[in-house]
């Protein structure tokens, strides 16, 4: 994609985020899903590595190369005219200034990062070590001259046995991240407890970014909590398959 484009795409995509609260981005995995987001009238997509490794029969958890991914989802991005971010995982044992290029080579105008490093046994960063990659992130983009929208997220709620038990610790986290040059952040798995989200969004200054189901979930309450970004992850793939199940079942033999 033109470097100019991309360069567009990118502003575009931090525009868009201050204009929507939240700022939802229905999370994609190929063509077809891309365009027909699009076609429902969203503004920016985000390709999510699980639906993207379900729809090539490759596992999630850097199941793929970071060459396989960008090839895949090269032909996603050139197919649609809106900012489009990738779910990079932890970065595939990268070098934020790789995983920068090759993003903005393939034409993606943002990334989201995770601390689960999956490629070094699915251990957890420490606080310093996930912003200073984010900080990495943010210095490789500037370099680029393409603000790229990064997407801080902690897998440390999802990883607790108390959820509660570590809010402290992950509002450390985010906090650090956002410092580190995260345009927005992402707590996973509190998407259903509003206390928890509610006391995420009042202790960051950046977006929150939630994950929602397409049909289980109310935007209007994510508002309400204070949330500035939405992403379904892999739960729009999973609502889809549960219709494509009833609608085919009668059919089977």
């Amino acid at each position: 994609m033109d470097f100019h484009t991309t360069v567009e795409r990118a502003q575009l995509l931090k525009q868009l985020h201050a204009q929507y609260k939240p700022l939802v981005l229905p999370t994609v995995w190929d063509v077809w899903s891309a365009r027909t987001a699009v076609a429902a009238g969203f503004p920016a997509l985000t390709i999510g590595s699980h639906p993207l490794a379900d729809s090539r029969g490759a596992a999630d958890h850097e199941g793929q190369t970071f060459e396989e991914v960008l090839a895949a989802v090269r032909p996603i991005i050139a197919a649609v005219d809106v900012p489009v971010s990738v779910d990079l995982e932890a970065g595939y044992g990268r070098q934020p200034a790789e995983l920068i290029a090759g993003l903005i080579d393939a034409g993606g105008a943002g990334l989201n990062i995770e601390d689960t490093v999956h490629s070094d046994g699915g251990r957890v960063r420490s606080t310093h070590e996930h912003a200073s990659y984010v900080a990495g992130l943010r210095t490789a983009a500037d370099d680029a001259g393409v603000p790229v929208w990064v997407n801080g997220r902690t897998d440390l709620f999802m990883h607790a046995q108390d959820a509660a038990g570590v809010l402290d610790e992950a509002i450390e986290r985010l906090r650090a991240l956002a410092e580190a040059g995260a345009d927005s952040v992402y707590p996973v798995g509190i998407q259903d407890d509003d206390e928890l989200l509610a006391a995420v969004t009042g202790a960051v200054t950046v977006p929150v970014n939630s994950t929602a189901h397409p049909v289980k979930h109310d935007l209007e309450r994510f508002r309400r909590l204070g949330v500035g970004r939405i992403t379904y992850g892999p739960l729009l793939q999973f609502a889809m398959t549960d219709a494509m199940k009833d609608m085919i079942k009668p059919w089977a033999p």
